[in-house]
C-alpha cells in the first residue's frame, strides 16, 4: 500500500493549478444518461472516484472516450454517449465503493422509466441516508420499493411535474431531483434546495443540454420538463475544496501561493475565515493569491450548508489552527463522526479536545513528524498539511483516500517547494 512521506519546514511559494471539482464532476457525469447524444465534459480531474463513475456508466451501456486536455487547459476531456441504455441496475459492488453512484437513480427513472440502485450504506464520517432522494422521486410520480438492499424506482408512464419540499438541505437529493425533473411532464418546483456551487454547475450543464430551469443559485428551483435533451460540451468548475486546502498550506508554511482558477464567489466563507485568521487573500487575473502575513490568529467556525463554512474544509482548518496563537473552536453540524483526524493530529503534537460536536484547538508552537493513518478524504489532507510544517518526517498511510479527491497532489506540492514523495510497498 502506498505511503506519502513529507519532510516539513519548507516555505511554499509559486502557483498551483486547481483541478476540476470532484463533487461537480460526479454530478455532471450522470447527465449523460439523460440524452442519446454525446455529452463532452472538459476539465475533468484524474481521480479514483471519477474513474469509478465512468466504469458505472459503462456498466449501464454508456460509451465513454477520454483524451488529454487541450493546450492551455487542465484536466481531461471525456465524451459520454448513452445511445442505448442496456441496463438500469447499479450493482452493490460499484455503489459500495462510491456513494455518488446513487446519482444515476434520477436520470435513469426520468429517461428509462425504471432504475434499480443498491443502497449505499454509511461511510467513515457518518450515515448519509437516501430517504430524501426517494421522497423527491415519489413527489415526481415514481413508485419506490426497497428490498434486499436495493432501491427500485418505477415510473412506467414517465415522471410528472410536482413539488419537492425538502425538510432539511440535502445536496445529493437536490441533484437527483433536478436531474429527474428535467424530463418530467409539466412544471416541477424544488423547495429548500441546496445552493452549493456544484449544484449551480449541474444546472448550467443541464441548461446547455436544453433544460429549462429558473432560480439557479437560489433555494427554489423551477423546472419546465422537456420531452428530450440534446448533447453539449461543458467545462467542470474548479474545485473549491482543493483551492481551500492549498490556501491552508500557504498560510501554515508562511508562504504565498496563487491558486489558478479558484473563484472568490465559491469560497467566500473560507476566505472570510482565512482573513479573520490573519491570512492575506487577494483576487488576481488568474485566480486567488493566498499569503501568510504575521502569524495565525484563532477563530471560531461552525460548518453549515452553502453559503456557510463547508464541512469539507473543517479538517484542514483544524490542522492550520493548531499553529494559531490562542484557542480556536470548531463545531461540526453536518456529519456526526467527522473528528477522526483528531487523534492523528495529536500524534504530531496538536492540542485538541473534542466535546460532542465541538473541538477546541489550542495553538502550539510547532508540530513534529510521525507515522499517521488517514481515515477519510479530507482527514488525509489535514495530515498532509500538518506534515508540511512538522519537524522531521511524516508518513501518511492509507493514501488511497487522497487519491479520491486530490489530483497529482505530490506533483503540485513539489512544484511549489514541498519535500514530499509517494512511496510504494512494492
Amino acid at each position: 500500500m502506498d505511503q506519502i512521506h513529507i519532510r516539513g519546514g519548507r516555505r511554499l511559494e509559486g502557483a498551483i493549478a486547481i483541478s476540476g471539482a470532484k463533487n461537480a464532476a460526479l454530478t455532471l457525469l450522470p447527465c449523460a444518461l439523460l440524452t442519446d447524444e454525446p455529452l463532452t465534459l472538459r476539465n475533468l480531474p484524474r481521480l479514483a472516484d471519477v474513474d469509478s463513475f465512468g466504469h458505472l456508466l459503462n456498466e449501464l451501456g454508456v460509451s465513454t472516450t477520454t483524451e488529454g486536455a487541450r493546450r492551455g487547459e487542465f484536466g481531461r476531456v471525456l465524451t459520454a454517449r448513452a445511445t442505448e441504455v442496456r441496463s438500469t441496475t447499479a450493482p452493490y459492488d460499484i455503489v459500495r465503493k462510491m456513494r455518488a453512484s446513487v446519482l444515476v437513480l434520477g436520470p435513469l427513472v426520468a429517461r428509462m422509466g425504471e432504475a434499480t440502485v443498491s443502497l449505499p450504506g454509511g461511510c467513515a464520517i457518518g450515515n448519509r441516508p437516501v430517504d430524501l432522494h426517494l421522497q423527491a422521486l415519489e413527489a415526481l410520480g415514481a413508485e419506490i420499493e426497497v428490498a434486499a438492499g436495493y432501491v427500485r424506482a418505477r415510473a412506467p408512464g414517465g415522471l410528472r411535474g410536482g413539488t419537492v419540499r425538502f425538510p432539511i438541505v440535502s445536496v445529493g437529493a437536490t441533484e437527483n431531483a433536478l436531474m429527474a425533473a428535467v424530463l418530467g411532464r409539466g412544471t416541477s418546483v424544488i423547495e429548500n434546495a441546496a445552493r452549493e456551487p456544484e449544484i449551480t454547475d449541474l444546472a448550467r450543464c443541464l441548461q446547455a443540454m436544453g433544460a429549462r430551469i429558473d432560480g439557479v443559485g437560489t433555494s427554489t428551483l423551477t423546472i419546465e420538463g422537456r420531452d428530450r435533451l440534446h448533447g453539449a460540451t461543458y467545462a467542470v468548475m474548479a474545485d473549491r475544496i482543493e483551492a481551500g486546502s492549498y490556501a491552508c498550506a500557504a498560510a501554515m508554511t508562511g508562504g504565498s501561493l496563487e491558486l489558478l482558477g479558484a473563484r472568490e464567489e465559491d469560497l467566500a466563507a473560507v476566505t472570510a475565515k482565512l482573513r479573520e485568521a490573519g491570512v492575506s487573500v487577494e483576487e488576481t487575473r488568474r485566480g486567488l493569491k493566498v499569503s501568510a502575513v504575521d502569524g495565525l490568529r484563532p477563530v471560531e467556525i461552525e460548518t453549515e450548508p452553502f453559503p456557510g463554512f463547508p464541512t469539507d474544509m473543517q479538517a484542514q482548518f483544524m490542522a492550520m489552527l493548531s499553529l494559531a496563537t490562542g484557542t480556536s473552536r470548531l463545531t461540526e453540524t453536518i456529519f456526526e463522526n467527522r473528528y477522526m483526524h483528531v487523534p492523528e493530529l495529536a500524534r504530531m503534537g496538536a492540542r485538541i479536545e473534542v466535546r460532542g460536536r465541538t473541538a477546541q484547538v489550542e495553538g502550539v508552537g510547532g508540530l513534529h513528524g510521525a507515522p499517521v493513518m488517514a481515515t477519510d478524504l479530507r482527514a488525509s489532507m489535514s495530515l498532509v498539511l500538518a506534515g508540511l510544517v512538522a519537524e522531521g518526517e511524516t508518513r501518511v498511510n492509507r493514501v488511497y483516500h487522497l487519491d479520491r479527491g486530490y489530483e497529482r497532489l505530490e506533483e503540485k506540492l513539489q512544484a511549489v517547494g514541498a519535500d514530499i514523495e509517494r512511496l510504494s510497498d512494492g
